[in-house]
Parts: C-alpha cells; sequence; structure tokens
C-alpha cells in the first residue's frame, strides 16, 4: 500500500509540473485589445452643419456651431479646452489626439475661425501651436495675417 501512495505522490507531483510548463503554452494565444474611449462634450449637433471654407486653404469651419469645429479630408476635427479630437461623423464619438496627430492645415486655420480662441493667441494671427510646426520645414501658411 506504501508503493501504491508514493506512486500517486509521483503521478501527482509530475501532473503539478506538466501544468506550470505547459501554462506560458497558453499565454501565448492571450491577445489585448487596447480601446480608445470616446469622450463627450455636450455638443449635440442634430444635423450636418452649413460649412464655410477658410479662405486659402482646404480646411471648412461651421460657424453655427458653439465650438472650435473644422472638417478636412472627410474628418471632424473639434478643439475644446485645449486638447484636440476627431471623429468620422459630423456629430462624433470624439476621439482625443496629440497635437502631432492633428493634420497640419488644421493646425494651420487662423486663429480668426475659431469660435472660442485659444486664450493665449494673438487676435488675427496663426495659432500657439503654428510656431512649433515651423521647425518640422512646414513655414508660414499664405492665408496668415499676422498684425
Amino acid at each position: 500500500m506504501r508503493r501504491h501512495v508514493g506512486g500517486i505522490a509521483a503521478v501527482a507531483i509530475g501532473l503539478v509540473i506538466l501544468a506550470l510548463v505547459a501554462s506560458p503554452a497558453v499565454a501565448d494565444n492571450v491577445s489585448v485589445a487596447i480601446s480608445t474611449p470616446s469622450v463627450s462634450f455636450g455638443l449635440n449637433i442634430g444635423a450636418p452643419p452649413p460649412l464655410v471654407v477658410v479662405p486659402g486653404m482646404p480646411v471648412h469651419y461651421a460657424p453655427s456651431v458653439p465650438a472650435n469645429y473644422f472638417v478636412y479630408g472627410g474628418y471632424y476635427y473639434l478643439f475644446h479646452q485645449g486638447a484636440w479630437f476627431y471623429s468620422p461623423h459630423y456629430n462624433g464619438p470624439w476621439v482625443s489626439l496629440v497635437i502631432h496627430q492633428v493634420p497640419q492645415p488644421v493646425l494651420s486655420v487662423p486663429v480668426r475661425y475659431y469660435r472660442v480662441p485659444p486664450g493665449h493667441a494673438k487676435k488675427a494671427g496663426p495659432p500657439p501651436w503654428a510656431e512649433q510646426q515651423k521647425g518640422k520645414g512646414k513655414g508660414k501658411h499664405k492665408g496668415w495675417k499676422d498684425d
């Protein structure tokens, strides 16, 4: 009987070791999905707003929307409380962007086309981030008018 108990213990230990060794093989099949949560601003646009082209630029803005709302390349962009957001749909959901993800034409829109200008911007000149973009070889946009 004693020999039988020893054999069972050896089999049990072998199964535990096998389970521990086999575990990493299962971990190789695990995938991680990262989702970017959308942001809501309480901005509800019932229908696509009328758009007006920013003179000399491939960007449109919506003067009837009470936000910094721009359209470029089939996407909608918002500048809200110091941050950029975009959406493939005119009414969101909105996803946050870091400044280098915002297309250069959108960043180049003069401040006078913003409904809520950035607080530290010149009244009619380029937005404050335009200077950061000059170092990337973009230069001034012909639509800028410095005062």
